[in-house]
Formats: C-alpha cells, sequence, structure tokens
C-alpha cells in the first residue's frame, strides 16, 4: 500500500517515499485524503449544528424476505426508491467533487476520472445492493461481493482502459480510514474502564508480536509486510486495520486482499460457532461477551454474535470491539515506525526523525486528529447526541470510501499473482495459529477480569 501517493515501484503495487515539502499538502494523496474527509466531517457538522440542512450518506436498506420486501422497492418509484437514490446520488456526488478536485490537484485527468469514477460507483452501488441482501447481510460484508465481483472482472472479463483512472484503491482507504477516526471516541473506555483496556488493549500487542515471530521466525515468511497485515487483521478488527496497517508497511494489494478474505471467511465461522460453544459450555454472558468482542474482526459480526448471547452479552461485546478499535491508528503508527528504522533500513543506515517523517503515512494523522476533536471537542462542546447524530450522517460516506476500496482491490488483483504470495500454505498457517492463540489469550484474559473469581464485575448495562 501506499505511504505517501508518490510515484509508484516498478511492480505498481508498493509506493516509494519522497522527501516532503510544503507543496505536498495541497498536492499529495495523504495529505489531500485528510483534507476531502474533515471537508464531508465540516459539511455534516454545520449542518447538524445549524439544523438548516442534513448531509447523510446514503445507502439500500435491507431486503429479501417478507419483513424488508423485494428489491423492487428501490426501482418502482415509490417513496422509498425516492430517498434511496437521492441519498445514494448525493455520496456519489460529495464523493466525486472531493476526489475530482484532488485528482486536478495531483495534476491527473479530471475529467477522465470523473467519466471513470461514476462507472467505479455505478459497479461499487451493485455491491451494496447485493450486499443488503437479508441473508447476506448478517453473514457477507460488502467487502467479500465488492473483491468477488472485481475478481470476475479483472480475471474472467477485462478491466476497460477508461475505467481505470478511478481505481485508486490506496485513496479510497486513506479517505475511509480518516473518517473512521471520527467514530473511534475514548468516551468508550469510560464505559467499560480497565477492564476493556486489559481485554482490548493487552491481548492485541501481544497477539500481534506472537504472529510477527511465527510468521518470520517459525515459518521462515519472506513477505514481511504480508506477515504485519495478517497479524493486525487477526489482533484488531480486521478489515479496517488491515488496511490501515497494510498502509503502513507498504504491503502488496495481494498481501491486503488475503487478509481480508481469510478474515471475512472466518468472520463468518467465528460468529456462528462462538454463540453456539458459549452456550453449550453455559459459558458466563459477560465473560462470553468480551471474549466475542475481542476476538471476532467486523463490528456487525461481534454485534449479532454478542447479541445471540443476550442484552449484557452484546452491550460488553461492542464495547471490547470499539475499545479495540482506537487503536487501529496507534497501531498503524507504531508499525509504520518498526518498518522504517528496523525491516527496511538497509545495512549500514541511519535513520533519524526525518527519514521517519518522510516515510511516515500522513492520513494516519487525520485519523488520530479526527478521533481527538470528536472525542475531546465535539462530545464537550456540542454534546453527544449532537455527535453521535453527526457521526451516523458520515457513516455511509466512510462505508462507501472503503466500498469503493475493495471494489477497486479486485479489479486490480490477479488470481496469479495471489497464488505466487501462498508460499506453500504458510499465510493460511500463520492465521490458523495465530487466531487460535489469540482465541485462547482473550478467553483466559477475559475470565481472569469478568468471571468475578478475583476481581469485582462491573456495572455497564445503561
Amino acid at each position: 500500500m501506499g505511504v505517501n501517493g508518490t510515484q509508484n515501484a516498478a511492480n505498481d503495487d508498493v509506493v516509494v517515499a519522497e522527501k516532503f515539502q510544503m507543496s505536498d499538502l495541497i498536492h499529495k494523496e495523504d495529505w489531500l485524503s485528510i483534507w476531502g474527509a474533515f471537508l464531508l466531517i465540516a459539511v455534516a457538522a454545520i449542518g447538524v449544528i445549524s439544523g438548516s440542512y442534513v448531509f447523510k450518506g446514503g445507502k439500500f436498506g435491507k431486503w429479501g424476505d417478507a419483513e424488508t420486501g423485494s428489491i423492487m422497492q428501490f426501482f418502482n418509484g415509490s417513496e422509498t426508491c425516492v430517498k434511496t437514490w437521492s441519498g445514494i446520488l448525493l455520496t456519489m456526488v460529495a464523493l466525486a467533487v472531493i476526489f475530482v478536485i484532488s485528482n486536478k490537484l495531483m495534476g491527473k485527468d479530471w475529467k477522465k476520472y470523473l467519466a471513470a469514477f461514476a462507472g467505479v460507483f455505478a459497479l461499487t452501488a451493485v455491491v451494496r445492493l447485493i450486499s443488503a441482501q437479508v441473508v447476506f447481510s448478517k453473514y457477507l460484508e460488502y467487502a467479500f461481493w465488492a473483491l468477488i465481483i472485481g475478481l470476475v472482472i479483472s480475471n474472467l472479463l477485462k478491466v476497460p482502459n477508461w475505467l481505470k483512472p478511478a481505481i485508486q484503491t490506496e485513496f479510497y482507504i486513506k479517505t475511509g480510514l480518516v473518517l473512521m477516526g471520527a467514530s473511534v471516541l475514548f468516551s468508550n473506555i469510560q464505559k467499560f474502564g480497565l477492564y476493556g483496556l486489559g481485554i482490548a488493549w493487552l491481548v492485541t500487542p501481544i497477539v500481534i508480536i506472537f504472529m510477527w515471530i511465527l510468521g518470520i521466525k517459525v515459518l521462515k515468511m519472506q513477505n514481511k509486510p504480508m506477515v504485519m497485515t495478517i497479524a493486525a487483521a487477526t489482533s484488531v478488527c480486521g478489515t479496517s486495520a488491515a488496511i490501515a496497517t497494510a498502509a503502513a508497511c507498504r504491503a502488496k494489494k495481494t498481501d491486503l486482499t488475503f487478509a481480508v478474505g481469510i478474515s471475512l471467511i472466518f468472520t463468518v465461522i467465528m460468529m456462528v460457532t462462538m454463540p453456539l460453544f458459549c452456550k453449550v459450555i453455559a459459558m458466563d454472558p459477560m465473560v462470553g461477551g468480551a471474549w466475542i468482542g475481542g476476538t471476532v474482526d467486523s463490528t456487525g459480526a461481534v454485534v449479532l454474535a454478542g447479541n445471540a448471547l443476550g442484552e449484557l452479552a452484546g452491550q460488553v461485546a461492542a464495547l471490547v470491539k470499539m475499545i479495540q478499535n482506537i487503536l487501529i491508528g496507534f497501531i498503524a503508527f507504531a508499525v509504520a515506525i518498526f518498518f522504517t528504522t528496523k525491516v527496511d533500513k538497509t545495512a549500514g543506515q541511519t535513520v533519524g526523525a526525518s527519514e521517519i517523517w518522510h516515510r511516515f503515512p500522513k492520513f494516519i494523522l487525520g485519523f488520530v486528529g479526527a478521533s481527538l476533536i470528536f472525542s475531546f471537542v465535539m462530545q464537550n462542546t456540542i454534546g453527544v447526541e449532537a455527535t453521535d447524530t453527526i457521526l451516523s450522517n458520515l457513516k455511509e460516506f466512510q462505508t462507501w470510501c472503503f466500498a469503493l476500496a475493495f471494489t477497486c482491490i479486485g479489479l486490480e488483483t490477479n488470481f496469479k499473482e495471489m497464488a505466487e504470495q501462498f508460499q506453500g500454505g504458510k499465510p493460511f498457517v500463520l492465521y490458523i495459529v495465530g487466531q487460535t492463540f489469540n482465541l485462547v489469550l482473550t478467553f483466559v484474559v477475559a475470565w481472569l477480569l469478568l468471571s468475578g473469581r478475583i476481581f469485582p464485575v462491573p456495572n455497564i448495562m445503561v
């Protein structure tokens, strides 16, 4: 993945860092992703604070059964149809504005980009429509369908040349991550205190270190960025952590595709089997909820699996996952420094603070900055309710950015290239062993903290 949005390396997968200049602030992808995301945040915030308009991302509602209705509700001219498409059109126009202006500032042909963006967005809309089907929405996220559809087009058909200018995976990822930073609130820590920190923040770095040693020292994997990306996907929160870490360690798109793919597959398996296992052994709901929250990768899957054990378990699972999500920016920051000073450092090379700054993925500053602003400024000035409304309105813009990114990953990925990354099945072994270690360690810590045998059980019901 990219670092500063600079010129591509020979393989067109990894990006080479250049020396920072003040002009980078308005010409480089990392910085433009921050300004674009902050513009969306500002427009949404002003609308809520002033009460004069609503700036909210659109989406398809669930469909596919007697309760939700059929897919035709989005095409029959009804009130639901008009509301759905007007929201999606607003989303497309808003994203097109920031990405077209950014491409112009980066010196690219904005007219070709605009036409291509319309095509990629339309393809992504198909992805999101499919993923909104009732059954699919429970078990398979939009990322799965985006990858599948993109892979089919790139491997069985052919990606048309006119579409290629808008295949800007890193740009969409970075913008989505900055938007996501706004929703990562430190106030969530207060709801669960040291219990949540112990489960989410103690286990996560231990699992990452364990998987790094396993991949590099034991399995002898040569692709170090892939090892780190899989480790982050396993230990933090799957998709979001994988894409942030991949950018920080300059992983290839095929590395990210594998990490996200295996994470999505096991998310479905774990969200179904873990609640059943908890019920079979009569596990305490609070312990079970924390165990699920700390190990199941997708936030949506965590909520579903936790609520399968009851309301208390559902709240605990959601809180643990939200506290764990706060780590995304810090993990990416640490990985960027580690790879700059240790992994990518050549013999005899001295790496100082200036080189770390040059190599550091600047969009992470936007992620952390948005988190700090909403955690300590917005909530304390306009109140929790208004802040939540802003975040709710912004949520779909973030989702569309990620969906665009995964569609592009599929369009860029070749099965032959992916097969070369498997290294005799070592990435599978790394994930399976790492996830097993994660499951065991998280359960032990959750039991120690929440079983009531050692520490008093917290009261988190609200």
